[in-house]
């Protein structure tokens, strides 16, 4: 197959695709399962309610930082007129402060360069934080700022009252560290390196599509859920017309099924029959 035809195919990623993968799923007799994760919250905002308004019965994991973390934002998720959307809203732990130690190279809060003893209180101070305003809904999940974190901290979690830890790509193991299960986002849809708006329609199709298909033909974990990653403090029209077109498939399509974050940290394997 010549270049240019490989690159007309690739271009050539529709919703139909989509569904086509997802009638693949079910002719095996199987569920494909996704997950939502938001980053960066800390308060409420007009943003997040719009985030609220496309996101309707799909649960989400909202990644709060703990050291911005707003006393009004656990009010607001506890408003009895938002019960039905926040029911399956759960709290993951954005890091501490979100802020970069690192000294040379990408963003990073929890660089090689730092201390082990650093780390744990940044980590346990955070953990500490989120369940004094969100109570159980604040789970144990790191999901570290700019989703890096690095290996040799792993251990310290568990020490720290986390069990779960969250990052971008397919997962290298279900149990990274003993005690603590991984799972992560696989599509991030917001274009960091050019003006932060969405990546485009068939970019984000590509990268659901692939991750499904992948764990379908088990070329990677098939039971680590596809994870969509959205910032709603930057999030722009064209992206949230893409989210209501995506909730509006999965949801009519009985092969398709959101998992909220209790669910997907709670064994590491959602892969369902």
């Amino acid at each position: 197959m010549s270049q240019l035809r490989r690159k007309d195919l690739a271009a050539a990623v529709r919703w139909s695709d989509l569904i086509d993968e997802f009638d693949c799923w079910r002719d095996a007799g199987r569920v494909a399962t996704l997950w939502w994760r938001d980053d960066d919250a800390a308060g409420p905002s007009e943003r997040l309610d719009r985030l609220l308004s496309i996101t309707g019965d799909i649960p989400i994991a909202l990644a709060v930082i703990p050291a911005a973390a707003d006393s009004r934002l656990a009010a607001w998720l506890a408003d009895p007129s938002r019960s039905r959307q926040t029911a399956r809203l759960f709290v993951l732990q954005h890091g501490w402060r979100h802020q970069s130690h690192a000294v040379d190279g990408k963003k990073s809060e929890f660089p090689p360069e730092r201390s082990g003893c650093a780390v744990a209180d940044d980590l346990a101070a955070g953990r500490m934080r989120l369940v004094s305003l969100f109570e159980a809904r604040a789970l144990p999940v790191l999901a570290p700022p700019w989703n890096r974190f690095y290996c040799c901290f792993l251990a310290l979690l568990t020490d720290c009252g986390l069990a779960g830890i969250s990052s971008v790509g397919p997962r290298r193991s279900v149990r990274p560290a003993p005690g603590v299960v991984a799972a992560n986002v696989h599509v991030d849809l917001v274009a960091w390196t050019g003006d932060r708006g969405f990546i485009g329609e068939e970019a984000a199709l590509r990268g659901l599509i692939g991750h499904l298909r992948a764990r379908r033909s088990k070329g990677v974990d098939a039971g680590e859920p596809t994870g969509i990653l959205t910032h709603h403090l930057v999030q722009d029209e064209a992206t949230d017309t893409f989210l209501r077109k995506l909730a509006a498939i999965t949801g009519g399509h009985r092969a398709a099924r959101w998992l909220d974050a209790t669910e997907v940290f709670a064994r590491g394997d959602c892969s369902l029959p």
